[in-house]
């Protein structure tokens, strides 16, 4: 019965904690607010962000045209590939590529040009243009990234019935972000046909200036609110589970069963307010002067 008793002194329904909440609504709100902004400050000052770059390629085998079955089965057999070129772009030769070319990263301006020679009536072979070597350029800033670090920073997403498939990089930077996705893309564009018979890889987007992805700048505001909101009505619903005072007369006529005689009544009194102090012995003492002088 005393367990009982003491459950039933430490429940509050619903009532009583709506009415609570209006009583500490401020408290509420500037705590939620309070923890809301360092939330936001913790996501913008104190995380490091994090950015996510991605390129889209596509790996089409050429097929027989005139033959609608044969290029059927050819898209249908690319599409089946498509997880096979997943592991073959996080695999240690591709990264090692892109890792050589994040360190020196060139582009090639122009091809280079085999010598042409010409036959002659006799036999003889007659140079008619000079062989050219390929032009190249510097593209770019170079990073120190190793293959163990981009296996850690690249991730590919395929979809469902489609041929194309997405590597995406993550780094501190916006600029590295995009690096890391472009080195890899090209690093597979050109290793896949030594790897596999296949001759026909396009970039179709490539990668861009990296977007943001951590942290969650709403999300970790949303989360301090939150706990804010929380933590503050869990205080407040303790401090008003452990306290004893007494604020009403039904505590006292309900719950210790004693009886109501009375209220007394509280006014408030302004401050002009005054008591006069009556001294009732004055007649008193015109009395006595009266009879000395009859005396």
């Amino acid at each position: 019965m005393e367990q009982e008793q003491k459950q039933t002194d430490n429940t509050i329904d619903l009532t009583q904690l709506l009415q609570l909440c209006r009583r500490h609504i401020w408290a509420l709100i500037l705590w939620s607010i309070g923890l809301a902004l360092v939330g936001w400050g913790i996501a913008n000052f104190v995380i490091s962000p994090k950015y996510t770059s991605s390129a889209q390629i596509l790996v089409n085998q050429k097929s027989n045209k005139n033959d609608p079955n044969a290029a059927y089965k050819t898209q249908q057999a690319n599409m089946q590939l498509v997880n096979t070129y997943k592991d073959i772009v996080t695999s240690h030769v591709i990264l090692q590529d892109a890792s050589d070319r994040l360190a020196n990263p060139v582009r090639v301006v122009k091809k280079a040009k085999p010598a042409k020679y010409r036959t002659n009536a006799d036999g003889r072979r007659v140079l008619v243009r000079k062989a050219q070597p390929a032009v190249i350029e510097r593209d770019g800033k170079s990073y120190s990234v190793s293959a163990s670090q981009l296996a850690k920073n690249i991730s590919v997403n395929t979809q469902q019935q489609s041929q194309v498939f997405s590597v995406s990089a993550t780094a501190d930077t916006p600029e590295k972000a995009k690096a890391e996705a472009n080195a890899v893309a090209r690093s597979f564009r050109d290793q896949i046909p030594n790897i596999m018979n296949i001759d026909n890889v396009t970039i179709v987007a490539p990668a861009t200036n990296g977007v943001q992805s951590s942290p969650n700048v709403k999300l970790f505001t949303l989360a301090g609110f939150v706990i804010g909101l929380v933590l503050t009505f869990a205080v407040i619903l303790i401090r008003e589970m452990t306290n004893t005072t007494v604020r009403d007369d039904t505590y006292l006529t309900q719950d210790l069963g004693l009886t109501n005689l009375g209220y007394v009544s509280h006014f408030h009194v302004s401050s002009s307010f005054k008591l006069i102090k009556k001294n009732n012995n004055k007649p008193a003492a015109k009395r006595e002067q009266r009879k000395r002088r009859r005396v």
